[in-house]
């Protein structure tokens, strides 16, 4: 095993043949800080890593940097983590990034899992007549398929409530302080050293105090205060209007035998209704007992209303439709926004989450996405902060996920209006309830219009799947950039299967630059438990996977490893190499020749590959250039 060489900071960095994924880059880390007596003379709290923010983007930022053995601040206005469950679909790439530092299976245990999350349905109340319904989350016969061959993990049903309480504790214990009811008010530079100063109050004791910082993370919401101090330029479209949370406890489980899902579209086109709750969703909470109603008001209500409790418990009833006993635990309002930051970083300030990207829930895209940020720029500032790569390499944050913020605003927004169709086709768009009537028996005529009716009904329908299994949004992101090393690829990159036909439904594994490395179950010559590519990636170091013919990458990367200081494992995958291809699958999808080589990054994402082995020397050459590069050292 090669040794680290150049960089007295980490110890223990090597190149390591099919050894079990680890986190060497804790090994031997020193964190460099201001001492106590410069501390106490300026009056400062000093720490290296601020973070504005403690939801899903701040509190799995503080987790993936500690993953990493750094160490920091973590604040929050909130007086806690979040009291209610906003965000709950977490898809299997957010998934993969908690598997990464081993929380995937605490959250799976807090979670709900595929048979609560079978349907989506269209209904007259919960108790009532169904319209439609439609399999969602990996849940159809015919893309379960498609889910399991994508990733090891499962969608599951998490409501933000479980998720952030588990994601502050890791924090918490992997070095990150964390204060709430705490207000990020305003930064300053200083000029010599590069530091943030920030100023914070202590909202219980109306104190302010400032923070000494070498890195400022902003994950401090929609109404982002840095965001707006950095006059980052946003992409804003107009808005759909406002919602209503309203969270209810009330024990549903005598009408889910039959109708079992997680949402459940509620619409009463023969009806009147009250103006701030003309349609709306049930949305599960906790299995069968708590729910959030989602009430979308009518276009021209005013967005300042106020119903009084009675009214919000009025209508929970009429969506219920039985005489179940139900209480209000809280009710909120949010706004339908289309809007993403141009860019997410200025210079040692980086803006993550709801911050950059805001939207509707549609297609469970938001505390994903806020994750996957998180996800991303960790590994990039704890190679800089250690000294591995040149700060050159954090603009490669903005750069790569700043699209996949701007596409799943869209998505998400169109998925929204995508509802319409059905709306239309079911009769709640009409103002008078006789002619909303007549659009819903419409119908059920044996007519030409009534055929015409049903046959958009069912189109409005089919195309929701893809809100509810929209794999290749979830799963499909490429990337390209600085970050990536596709130089001696002969052509661009193009999906490739069902994904070139529609790449919001579907997912196509490839090891491209700038895609994601794909998941295959391996094992070895003598059975043991299958282990997922997705497992021998990661865990803040580089992976090099090869094949029969391949050793001369083993030897290559001992030598750039050592020469950079970076750990790069390397794995052989084939009849009689480290890892057996049981099912051929790799051979499927690894798109190079045996003796090729993958070069995938700490975020799973792969950076290069070269299609075979050539001589030593040039295996070596070609990785150090494409490592220099990726990491910022090429001049």
């Amino acid at each position: 095993m090669a040794s680290s060489t150049g960089n007295g900071i980490l110890n223990g960095l090597v190149a390591r043949s099919s050894s079990g994924p680890g986190n060497s880059l804790q090994n031997g880390a020193s964190l460099s800080s201001f001492s106590s007596a410069d501390q106490a003379r300026n009056g400062l709290v000093d720490t290296e890593f601020l973070i504005v923010g403690a939801g899903p983007a701040g509190a799995s930022l503080a987790c993936f940097l500690g993953s990493y053995g750094l160490k920091g601040l973590m604040i929050s206005a909130a007086p806690g983590t979040a009291n209610t469950p906003r965000a709950h679909i977490t898809n299997m790439a957010a998934m993969e990034c908690l598997r990464d530092i081993g929380l995937d299976e605490e959250l799976e245990a807090l979670s709900s899992k595929g048979n609560c999350m079978v349907h989506t349905r269209w209904c007259h109340s919960m108790a009532g007549e169904e319209y439609a319904r439609i399999h969602s989350w990996g849940n159809s016969p015919s893309r379960k398929g498609d889910y399991e061959n994508a990733s090891p993990c499962s969608p599951v049903d998490l409501p933000q409530t479980l998720l952030e309480p588990a994601l502050v504790r890791r924090a918490i214990l992997k070095g990150f302080k964390t204060r709430f009811n705490t207000s990020f008010l305003s930064f300053e530079r200083e000029a010599e050293s590069g530091s943030i100063i920030a100023t914070v109050r202590d909202d219980i004791s109306n104190s302010e105090y400032q923070v000494r910082t070498k890195y400022l993370f902003g994950a401090d919401g929609a109404r982002s205060k840095i965001v707006k101090q950095l006059d980052l330029p946003l992409s804003v479209k107009p808005g759909q209007g406002v919602a209503i949370n309203v969270l209810v406890r009330a024990d549903l489980s005598h009408l889910v035998e039959h109708r079992r899902g997680n949402l459940h579209w509620v619409m009463q086109p023969d009806k009147e209704h009250p103006e701030f709750g003309w349609m709306g969703i049930v949305r599960m909470v906790k299995p069968w007992h708590e729910w959030m109603f989602i009430l979308f008001p009518n276009r021209d209500c005013d967005h300042n209303i106020q119903p009084s409790r009675e009214a919000y418990l009025s209508r929970v009833r009429d969506f219920i439709g039985d005489d179940t006993p139900a209480e209000i635990l809280d009710v909120s309002k949010w706004f339908i926004n289309e809007i993403v930051a141009e860019q997410y970083s200025q210079g040692n300030v980086f803006c993550l989450g709801d911050a950059v990207h805001r939207h509707p829930p549609m297609n469970g895209l938001g505390s994903n996405t806020c994750i996957q940020d998180a996800f991303n720029l960790a590994w990039k500032v704890a190679y800089v902060h250690h000294g591995l790569a040149s700060p050159s390499l954090l603009d490669s944050y903005s750069i790569e996920r700043q699209p996949v913020g701007r596409s799943i605003i869209t998505r998400a927004n169109q998925a929204f209006r995508d509802h319409f169709n059905v709306w239309n086709a079911l009769g709640t768009l009409p103002e008078k309830v006789e002619d909303r009537q007549k659009v819903l028996n419409t119908l059920s005529d044996a007519t030409p219009e009534g055929r015409k009716q049903r046959r958009a009904f069912q189109d409005a329908i089919t195309q929701t799947s893809h809100e509810f299994h929209g794999l290749g949004v979830e799963m499909g992101q490429v990337y390209t950039g600085p970050g990536i090393y596709n130089e001696q690829e002969q052509q661009p990159y193009v999906r490739s299967g069902a994904a070139a036909k529609d790449d919001v439904l579907y997912y196509s594994p490839s090891t491209y630059p700038g895609c994601r490395v794909p998941h295959v179950w391996l094992n070895k010559a003598i059975p043991t438990a299958p282990t997922s590519t997705i497992d021998l990636t990661g865990h803040g170091e580089f992976t090099i996977f090869t094949g029969v013919g391949g050793n001369g990458w083993k030897q290559a990367a001992e030598a750039v490893a050592t020469q950079l200081g970076v750990s790069i494992n390397v794995h052989s995958i084939g009849f009689r190499q480290d890892w057996e291809d049981v099912y051929f699958e790799w051979e499927n999808v690894r798109g190079v020749d045996e003796s090729g080589a993958i070069l995938v990054r700490p975020d799973r994402f792969v950076a290069w590959r070269s299609q075979s082995q050539p001589d030593n020397e040039t295996c070596k050459l070609n990785l150090l250039e494409v490592m220099k590069s990726i990491l910022g050292h090429r001049t």
